[in-house]
């Protein structure tokens, strides 16, 4: 139990962010021959002690590269947690016999957990939902050499670099430079400002008052006009089509033909023609 503390404890960056970093960092890296037996034991008998051992040595790993995406104004110890994640997901899945070490094959999981936290948090509305959109939201943010718009060289440069059409950089550059602007401007901002705001243009077609009575009274006779039509109707046409249609748990043919010892097709008849008397009735009213 107290090994389990210790790494959840490793694991969580909190509230002291360099407390955390300098504690990681103080833990001693494997040697390849004590990462090989370890993750032997892990993989071939599931020793959970090994798998502590390699994903506490390889915590520093993760922190590096976390550091590496601080420029999209994201906290560094949610990077790091994500990241943290995505190592312990390598560290599953690591297979010791294909020659290569960990932290070759972690880095894959680790940045895949912080690319994903990364688009769900970078902005209000997802800017990258396809696999190509996001190769191209982490490679333009990283090859973009200012934050002024870029030449149509550069565009080309970028476009050919990363194998898609000029267009599509120039959208994704679009995305990158927009902001999240919020529904309601706060009340302190200037007028400039609030008048831009998507309330101040945006009309609520519900909002009207007037149409709101009119919906409420056109229900209100609709539901009237159907009660009226329903009690035109014999007991047993009345209670098919509640059963049919009205019922939360609606019955079946079967079940209201053995109800009423009458075939199934005769009960499809009398909801046919139950049916048509009560549009009739309507259409009169």
């Amino acid at each position: 139990m107290g090994k389990s503390l210790q790494l959840v404890e490793h694991l969580s960056p909190g509230r002291n962010l360099d407390a955390y970093m300098q504690s990681v960092s103080s833990i001693s890296v494997l040697s390849a021959e004590e990462e090989r037996e370890l993750a032997d034991r892990l993989y071939y008998q599931n020793d959970l002690e090994a798998a502590r051992r390699l994903v506490m040595s390889h915590l520093r790993f993760v922190v590096h590269i976390a550091k590496t995406y601080s420029g999209y104004g994201l906290q560094l110890g949610d990077l790091i947690q994500e990241g943290n994640v995505g190592l312990m997901k390598a560290v599953k899945r690591f297979d010791p016999s294909m020659g290569v070490r960990l932290v070759s094959f972690a880095v894959h999981w680790i940045k895949a957990e912080m690319h994903e936290f990364i688009l769900r948090n970078w902005r209000i509305v997802k800017i990258a939902t396809t696999k190509a959109q996001r190769k191209l939201f982490f490679n333009l943010r990283s090859q973009k050499k200012s934050l002024g718009w870029m030449t149509n060289d550069e565009v080309k440069a970028v476009a050919e670099d990363l194998g898609v059409e000029a267009a599509v950089v120039r959208q994704m550059e679009g995305r990158l430079a927009s902001a999240d602007t919020a529904f309601d401007a706060p009340v302190d901002e200037d007028e400039d400002r609030a008048y831009l705001a998507p309330a101040s243009y945006l009309e609520d077609q519900s909002a009207d008052p007037a149409l709101q009575l009119e919906n409420a009274d056109w229900e209100q006779q609709s539901q009237q006009q159907l009660v009226a039509a329903m009690q035109q109707l014999d007991e047993r046409s009345q209670d098919i089509l509640v059963q049919r249609w009205l019922q939360e748990e609606k019955a079946t043919l079967h079940e209201l033909a053995a109800k009423y010892q009458v075939s199934a097709e005769r009960i499809r008849q009398l909801e046919k023609n139950a049916m048509k008397k009560i549009k009739g009735s309507l259409l009169q009213a």
